[in-house]
C-alpha cells in the first residue's frame, strides 16, 4: 500500500513538473510586469526592496501563514517532542497529511508535513502543542510578527485559511521570510525537496513532496513556501541565491501558473539588473568620538558590521557617508555604541552601520569624586598633622621658658 502511494505521488508530481517546464518563465531584461496583485523582491543581506507592487497592501496570506508557524516551532527546541494529535487537526479543511485524533508524531515530522505537504492538520496539531490551543498559539505568532517587524500583519490561524482578520503584506511575508531563512534548521528543510516521514499506522502518508516547484525549476533556489486558496489566490514567497547574493520574492494573488513566472520574473529582475556593492565592512575605523571625563578627549570608533546596497548596474550616483556620533562619557568599554555611520547617495538614504569604541575608554582621575575626596582626606590629615606639630612646638616653648625661670 505504501509502495502505491509513493507511485502515486511520483506520478503526479512527475505530471506537474512537465506543466511547469511549458509555462514560461522569462528573464527580465528591465522591469517585469507582475500579474499578481502585490509583490516585493527583497535582498536577504539588508532588507532593501529592489522592486514593490502594492508592498503595504493588506492581503490574504494562505498557505504562506505557516512560514512564522513553522520557525516558531523550530525556536522553541522541542523538535524532538513526541506530539499527540487533537480532535480538531484531525478534522480541518483544506490540505492535510491525514492525521488521526489521537495519532503520535514528532514535532519535527510535523514541521515537514507543515512546510513540504501544506499540511492544515499539522498546523493546529503544532499550534495545540505547542501553544496549548489554537488561539494561545496565535497569540505567539502575532507576537512574533511584531518583533520581526511586521507591523501590518495579523494572523488569526496556525494554517492560513482566510478569514477577515487574518492578513498580511507582501512587505511583510518578505521579513518574516528573510527572519526564518536565518535559521539554519528551518533553511534545511524549506530546501527539501522529497522526505520521509515516520507514523505508526502503515497505511498512513509518510512520502512528502514539496509543492514548492521553484526548487525544481529555479536555479538557486532554497525556499521557501506555496500559499493559495480562493481569497487568497496563488501566493508564493521564494528565496534564492546566485554568486553569493540572496534576495527573497513574495508574489500574492496571483492566478494560476502565473505564480511561477511571476516570482521567476522578479528574482531575474534583481540577479541581472542590480550590482552589489560594499559601503562598510566590519572593524573599519570610522570617526573618533568625543568623550567627557576621559583620559583623551577623542575614542576612535569602528563599524558593527557589513553594509551592501544594490545599485543598477547603470547606476553612476555617488555615495557619501557621515557619522553621527552620541557624546559619551568614560569610562566606557569596548564594543559601546557610539554613534551610527549613515551612507547616502542622490540625497536619499541607502542605511545605516552602529559605531562601536574600539578600546575602552578610562576615565581621567581628576574627574572621580572619590579622588577629590581623598585629597580632602589628605589636606585634613595633613592640617591635622601641622596644628599638633605648632602645638608640641608651643609646649616646647613653655617648657623652656619655665626651665628659664627657674633657674634664675
Amino acid at each position: 500500500m505504501r509502495f502505491k502511494i509513493r507511485l502515486t505521488a511520483t506520478l503526479l508530481m512527475l505530471s506537474f513538473f512537465m506543466v511547469i517546464a511549458a509555462a514560461p518563465m522569462p528573464a527580465a531584461a528591465g522591469v517585469p510586469a507582475i500579474t499578481g496583485e502585490a509583490a516585493v523582491l527583497m535582498d536577504f543581506s539588508n532588507g532593501q526592496l529592489l522592486y514593490a507592487k502594492n508592498p503595504d497592501q493588506r492581503m490574504y496570506p494562505a498557505s504562506t501563514t505557516k512560514i512564522i508557524t513553522a520557525i516558531i516551532a523550530l525556536e522553541s527546541g522541542r523538535i524532538n517532542d513526541m506530539v499527540t494529535v487533537p480532535l480538531e487537526a484531525s478534522i480541518v479543511e483544506g490540505s492535510a497529511i491525514g492525521l488521526q485524533d489521537g495519532e503520535r508524531i514528532s514535532l519535527g515530522d510535523l514541521i515537514y508535513g507543515l512546510m513540504l505537504n501544506s499540511g492544515n492538520d499539522c498546523a493546529i496539531a503544532i499550534a495545540c502543542h505547542l501553544g496549548g490551543s489554537v488561539d494561545e498559539f496565535v497569540r505567539l505568532m502575532n507576537k512574533k510578527a511584531g518583533e520581526i517587524g511586521a507591523v501590518n500583519t495579523h494572523f488569526n490561524n496556525p494554517n492560513g485559511l482566510p478569514e477577515p482578520s487574518h492578513y498580511s503584506t507582501a512587505r511583510d511575508m518578505a521579513l518574516i521570510a528573510g527572519y526564518a531563512m536565518r535559521n539554519p534548521d528551518f533553511r534545511e528543510i524549506v530546501a527539501t525537496k522529497i522526505e520521509t516521514i515516520e507514523r505508526n499506522d502503515p497505511e498512513a502518508q509518510v512520502f512528502l513532496s514539496n509543492s514548492n516547484r521553484m526548487l525544481w525549476n529555479y536555479d538557486g533556489a532554497v525556499g521557501v513556501k506555496t500559499g493559495y486558496t480562493e481569497e487568497a489566490g496563488q501566493c508564493l514567497v521564494t528565496e534564492a541565491v546566485r554568486d553569493s547574493r540572496e534576495l527573497i520574492s513574495v508574489v500574492m494573488k496571483s492566478e494560476g501558473l502565473n505564480i511561477w513566472s511571476d516570482s521567476a520574473a522578479l528574482l531575474d529582475y534583481g540577479f541581472m539588473n542590480f550590482k552589489t556593492v560594499t559601503l562598510s565592512e566590519a572593524g573599519e575605523h570610522a570617526a573618533d568620538v568625543p568623550v567627557i571625563y576621559g583620559k583623551l578627549d577623542k575614542a576612535p570608533v569602528i563599524t558593527a558590521g557589513t553594509l551592501k546596497y544594490n545599485f543598477p548596474h547603470d547606476s553612476q550616483a555617488a555615495v557619501t557617508s557621515k557619522a553621527e556620533l552620541h557624546m559619551l562619557k568614560a569610562p566606557a568599554g569596548a564594543g559601546s555604541k557610539a554613534g551610527e555611520l549613515v551612507f547616502f547617495a542622490a540625497g536619499q538614504e541607502l542605511g545605516r552601520v552602529d559605531l562601536l569604541l574600539k578600546d575602552d575608554v578610562i576615565r581621567k582621575i581628576t574627574t572621580q569624586w572619590w579622588f577629590w575626596l581623598l585629597i580632602l582626606i589628605v589636606a585634613v590629615f595633613v592640617v591635622f598633622l601641622y596644628l599638633c606639630y605648632m602645638d608640641i612646638r608651643r609646649r616646647r616653648l613653655i617648657m623652656r621658658s619655665r626651665r628659664k625661670y627657674y633657674y634664675y
